[in-house]
């Protein structure tokens, strides 16, 4: 049983309305993704870093600064496009996008319940696809031995909600769940995915650290 850690990119432009545009690390998600790295080289058990294609994902591979361990992509790891699906979902079920964290928190159910029931624009892809596309990607890894897998909140969130066999309500609470830069564990079983952990910020728990937490 081979066990990959997940972590999620560091912040982003979270004042963003548009992929472009949050596509990118802040600051504090530098500081972020710096502070795991240096938590990784200590503990170590991995061999390699893999990340999405997205620039967040590779900024946060990059800034981890892990020496002597190989980092290559795969897009399969990319987000789902929150952004598309939001503008899809407002066009067809007039839920409004959102502009606050609480709207945030409101509109993301209905989003990914309108995309699990096809809902959706033709152009995007399914969630069928997606699901697909990141076990694939998953299991890809796993028959290479340990890594960390940089992704996104979309990605974990799916994983955990596949592994525990959850609904979209509490899919979308694992979803506002994923801290900035958050260590998450999985496995294979057999063809079982299994969470052993989730969410864990090792790397920004001291006191001098916790003002670095972030989820958005």
């Amino acid at each position: 049983m081979t066990e990959l850690t997940l972590i999620r990119h560091g912040q982003a432009n979270s004042q963003a309305k548009d992929e472009e545009s949050y596509d990118n690390l802040s600051e504090l998600g530098r500081k972020q993704a710096q502070c795991l790295g240096m938590y990784l080289q200590e503990t170590g058990g991995f061999d390699r870093v893999i990340s999405g294609a997205m620039r967040r994902q590779i900024q946060t591979a990059e800034e981890l600064n892990l020496d002597g361990k190989p980092h290559v992509t795969d897009p399969r790891l990319n987000e789902l496009d929150y952004f598309g699906l939001s503008h899809a979902v407002k066009a067809s079920h007039g839920v409004e996008f959102p502009d606050s964290q609480e709207a945030f928190a409101a509109q993301i159910p209905q989003v990914l319940r309108v995309w699990r029931d096809d809902g959706v624009h033709e152009g995007l892809e399914s969630f069928e696809a997606f699901r697909t596309r990141i076990l694939a990607a998953l299991r890809d890894a796993a028959a290479e031995g340990p890594a960390v897998l940089v992704t996104s909140t979309g990605v974990i969130s799916t994983l955990v909600a596949i592994a525990l066999r959850l609904e979209i309500e509490a899919k979308s609470k694992m979803f506002l769940s994923v801290q900035n830069t958050s260590v998450h564990k999985f496995e294979w079983r057999g063809d079982e995915l299994f969470l052993n952990q989730f969410g864990a910020t090792p790397h920004l728990d001291t006191p001098v650290r916790q003002a670095l937490k972030s989820h958005f």
